[in-house]
């Protein structure tokens, strides 16, 4: 229990400096954010002195008060869940946000399992069967971790997208087929979903799993020299007891890292989400970036944030809870 309370006390200070960051940068990168909106304004009429100050309330950059009382009114607004109003969607950036996090949230999940299932089970056939044609695997996996998420996410389109040259075996663009099926509690639109989610998913876990494979492989092969998998050898065990014995023990150091890989594929995810017009926060993020939205770009950017930091107290949490030693060192 210390354990997780001294990691909880890590974490909430992260988060109280990404947040203060996110709150600074908007009002020290060149530029007004009140100028723009208000030149925005103007394009359909006269904006008034009544119009700026809306705006200035709005955007929450009042250049007439302190950038202490802007502080604190921000944590204000925060820890009453209000992120603001965007101009571009005309509704609260909470509500917006609200309605593209399950769309992350439910593609992070499955790619992130299936690529740590998929990479721990490489990683211990691997080490088990080292020195033969399975070794062939890790340059093909290598080469996928090499590659960036967003040109993996390219090819696929080009090769298996229906927007693509290629096979055309699967829809690229959108959640759903935005044509055809009505979004609710019924069939056609799950089943639509889950085959728009084909393509990113398998991006994710091509670019990501080889993490996984290496961590887990390069574990196992330290762990089967310790003299406990040698005399569970040794006693005539059968060989998948002995495996088991070993990845047991071999997983533990994958589920600390667990917390830097979950980090690289988010951020991967932005990028892959953004070439598949995927409706999660990634693309959202970029389509309030190229209309200068500030409010739901600051509102996204805080919510990523919370998301990240709240992912990697979990895998945190897990690890305490499975390796005695680390409690012991609480």
């Amino acid at each position: 229990m210390t354990a997780i309370l001294r990691r909880l006390g890590v974490y909430l200070l992260a988060a109280w400096v990404a947040l203060t960051v996110s709150f600074l940068l908007p009002r020290v990168v060149p530029g007004n954010p009140v100028a723009g909106a208000v030149a925005r304004a103007s394009q359909s009429g006269n904006c008034n002195e009544q119009c700026v100050i809306a705006i200035e309330e709005q955007l929450g950059y009042n250049v007439h008060t302190s950038l202490w009382e802007q502080y604190a009114q921000y944590w204000g607004n925060l820890l009453h869940g209000d992120l603001g109003h965007s101009w571009s969607e005309n509704a609260p950036v909470s509500s917006l946000i609200l309605s593209y996090v399950p769309w992350t949230l439910g593609l992070l999940g499955v790619a992130t399992l299936l690529s740590f299932l998929a990479g721990t089970t490489l990683g211990v056939l691997l080490a088990w069967r080292r020195g033969t044609w399975t070794d062939w695997l890790i340059p093909g996996a290598t080469f996928f971790q090499a590659v960036p998420y967003f040109f993996l996410a390219l090819v696929l389109v080009l090769v298996f997208g229906q927007t693509g040259t290629g096979l055309r075996w699967f829809p690229s663009l959108f959640g759903y087929d935005i044509f055809e099926v009505t979004p609710g509690a019924n069939w056609p639109y799950w089943a639509s979903v889950a085959a728009h989610a084909i393509l990113p998913v398998t991006t994710v876990v091509l670019a990501s799993v080889a993490g996984f494979v290496m961590a887990m492989r390069n574990n196992m092969l330290t762990t089967m020299d310790e003299d406990f998998v040698l005399v569970a050898q040794a006693k005539g065990l059968p060989s998948r007891q002995v495996v088991w014995y070993a990845a047991r023990n071999a997983l533990l150091p994958v589920v600390s890292n667990f917390t830097i890989a979950l980090s690289l594929v988010v951020a991967g995810q932005i990028l892959v989400e953004i070439v598949f017009n995927y409706p999660g926060i990634g693309f959202h993020l970029y389509d309030a970036l190229g209309k200068l939205d500030y409010t739901l770009v600051q509102g996204i950017f805080v919510v990523i944030t919370l998301v990240v930091l709240a992912a990697n107290l979990l895998a945190d949490a897990v690890y305490v809870l499975i390796d005695p030693r680390a409690r012991q060192a609480a």
